[in-house]
């Protein structure tokens, strides 16, 4: 079994004066595996509470299961028996356990791709999505690369968001004149030798919101550079680490958001009656670094406006 990680007691809220009136709120949170994109939606949620529920003295319990659905079922079923008052799941995989383990307790999700398509409805679920905005995406490739033929795109097959995002990928890309070349990765040790093939196939390489691949990220955009082959990332912190470049989300506003639906429910709102949605606005962001080693002038019009790490 794998370490499951937890950090107790974080408690948020009333003052010590006024403690003792107010019945404490425990909320489980639970986490698929720790990496910045999902840390980010973590800390959102945690200061969205502090600043949206002053009043409420709230008690979470994070938990991360290290990769491991079996542990995310493991931990969801420790929330349902020492009885949290809601669960707050960050990734699809941690969302299906939750769900899996209760019907009764209201459960909020962040960074799920496809909720509908994950099997993620029912009366005491909501959250919000992360959608990759992959038109943009996959636009910001053509205009920086137009000669490239082939993308490739690594991701775990057993994850839902993945299989969601190759297939609505695969169609833009393919309709833009890329060919995708997808590798399956079932383990961080599978990474290495899956990007010793895959890079050689392909002019540009695509990370989509994949929790393995993104864990790996480091070792990821090492081999890619090595390689001379760019890298269009899904999200901001994949970029931060070493990518190239994209136009992405932001999943600290998201996770805030998020902890805007908690709030909702803790002040009595059914979870049924709020909507699922994502964030709208998107931002270019671009490593310096990366984008000097790789030869990509900063000047391109296709990089006009980008946020520089």
């Amino acid at each position: 079994m794998k370490k499951i990680l937890t950090t107790l007691a974080l408690v948020l809220g009333l003052s010590s004066l006024s403690v003792s009136a107010e019945k404490e709120i425990k909320i489980g949170i639970t986490q698929i595996v720790e990496h910045p994109a999902l840390d980010a939606a973590r800390n959102g949620i945690e200061r969205a509470l502090k600043e949206k529920a002053p009043n409420k003295k709230i008690k979470i319990e994070f938990q991360s299961a290290q990769g491991d659905f079996g542990t995310a079922q493991l931990i969801a079923k420790s929330f349902v028996s020492s009885k949290k008052d809601m669960i707050v799941a960050i990734s699809t995989p941690s969302a299906q356990a939750a769900l899996n383990a209760t019907k009764d307790i209201p459960i909020v999700f962040t960074a799920v791709t496809d909720n509908v398509a994950a099997g993620l409805k029912g009366d005491n679920i909501t959250g919000t999505l992360d959608a990759s905005p992959l038109k943009e995406q996959v636009k910001l490739t053509k205009d920086l690369f137009p000669k490239a033929k082939k993308i490739g795109f690594l991701y775990n097959p057993s994850e839902q968001n993945s299989l969601v995002i190759l297939k609505e990928f695969s169609k833009i890309a393919e309709s833009n004149g890329l060919k995708v070349v997808e590798k399956g990765v079932n383990t961080v040790n599978d990474i290495n030798l899956a990007l010793n093939s895959l890079l050689e196939q392909v002019d540009v390489l695509y990370l989509p919101t994949d929790n393995l691949v993104s864990s790996a990220i480091t070792l990821v955009n090492k081999k890619a550079l090595q390689k001379k082959v760019p890298t269009i990332a899904s999200e901001e912190e994949l970029v931060k680490k070493g990518s190239l470049t994209t136009q992405s989300i932001d999943y600290e506003k998201l996770g805030y958001q998020t902890g805007e639906r908690i709030v909702e429910i803790l002040n009595g709102k059914n979870p049924k009656d709020i909507k699922v949605e994502g964030l709208k606005e998107n931002k270019l962001v671009v490593n310096e670094k990366t984008a000097k080693t790789l030869g990509v002038s900063l000047d391109n019009p296709a990089l006009k406006g980008a946020i520089k790490y």
